[in-house]
């Protein structure tokens, strides 16, 4: 089985080409176009940017993850969710493709795409690996720039939603903290950077919702309190910065971990895993490996926890075992699908 996946949900333009063979899977190319440089300008993406940059993009990061596509026996697409006008670009040169070679088309949300990233090899430079046995049930916490989410996994190809964020997501929580903050674009890295030399104990922010009973997330009330600090400062010292960093991480880290925990706890996980782009944060790994004692924790590498195509292959390759391949007059762009 020999998959070629494309991801343009938001503003990475990605093609991966995934084989599988009795068992054994290879990942022969994983090839990102990243536009971090044209969105730091503007202090975030502009969705008609980052679409014609996926025009510009797509074909030449195609053609530099696969050479032949006669090979494809498979075609996979994020068809959402994300920003509608960069799904279209990654939707139709998707259904282009399996038309002219006269192949299947799968279509795969971007949540399920992080969600098996956690199955694609865990050490740098692997391009060869078996799936990893991973302990059932298993709860994944997928956060990322547009989605805080808990997923409990009973095995390999059921699972369900039982948590969500109720307005901001953690992802997008951190870019606004850091333009709150004058830190610039994206917000992730450049805040775990700056709270590694700040207090996260100096200034007492909210925990928000995290002892609801429940496992949904809100994070507009603890970004609405970093605001309000910023605002009765009279003087904005870099210290001042750093304090206010690291309190706002420590703030979401204590929410993410508690309710992942607890979750866990609930359903007598024996795996957790995070995927999304904060999952990118290293602290976040360190606090959940000192948090985590008796239960396997997955945390994948870098390059799988930002938005890429080698995790939508994955996951279509797990939809190929289930036969759900779109008639190509069915699939979409859906910038609002939600995990099912």
């Amino acid at each position: 089985m020999k998959i070629l996946a494309i991801e343009t949900s938001c503003d990475e333009t990605a093609a991966a080409f995934l084989e599988e063979n009795k068992g054994q899977f290879t990942l022969h190319s994983n090839v990102v176009a990243s536009q971090i440089d044209i969105h730091t300008k503007t202090g975030g993406i502009v969705p008609e940017v980052a679409a014609r940059e996926h025009v510009t993009k797509i074909i030449p990061v195609i053609k530099k993850a696969i050479s032949n596509l006669e090979e494809v026996d498979v075609f996979a697409i994020t068809s959402g969710p994300g920003l509608i006008t960069s799904l279209i670009v990654g939707v139709e040169t998707a259904k282009t493709l399996a038309f002219a070679f006269k192949k299947p088309l799968i279509a795969v949300n971007h949540m399920e795409g992080h969600l098996y990233s956690n199955w694609l090899p865990k050490k740098k430079g692997i391009k060869s690996f078996k799936k990893p046995d991973i302990k059932f049930p298993a709860l994944i916490l997928i956060i990322s720039g547009g989605h805080t989410e808990i997923i409990l996994m009973e095995d390999e190809y059921h699972y369900k939603k039982i948590g969500q964020t109720l307005d901001d997501a953690a992802g997008e929580a951190f870019d606004k903290v850091a333009k709150i903050l004058g830190l610039g674009y994206p917000g992730g890295p450049i805040i775990e950077k700056m709270a590694k030399q700040g207090n996260p104990h100096k200034y007492d922010l909210p925990r928000p919702m995290l002892n609801k009973k429940n496992y949904d997330f809100s994070f507009s009330g603890l970004k609405t309190a970093v605001l309000y600090l910023v605002k009765d400062q009279k003087n904005i010292s870099d210290k001042f910065r750093r304090d206010l960093a690291a309190s706002f991480q420590q703030a979401a880290f204590d929410v993410l971990i508690g309710k992942t925990l607890r979750a866990a706890g609930q359903y007598k996980a024996k795996t957790i895993m995070v995927s999304g782009g904060v999952a990118a944060n290293r602290t976040l790994a360190i606090k959940l490996k000192k948090s985590v004692t008796d239960i396997n924790l997955y945390v994948p590498p870098l390059k799988y926890c930002t938005d890429n195509a080698a995790m939508i292959a994955m996951a279509g390759w797990f939809m190929t075992k289930k036969r759900k391949f779109t008639p190509l007059n069915k699939v979409r762009a859906d910038s609002n699908w939600e995990l099912e």
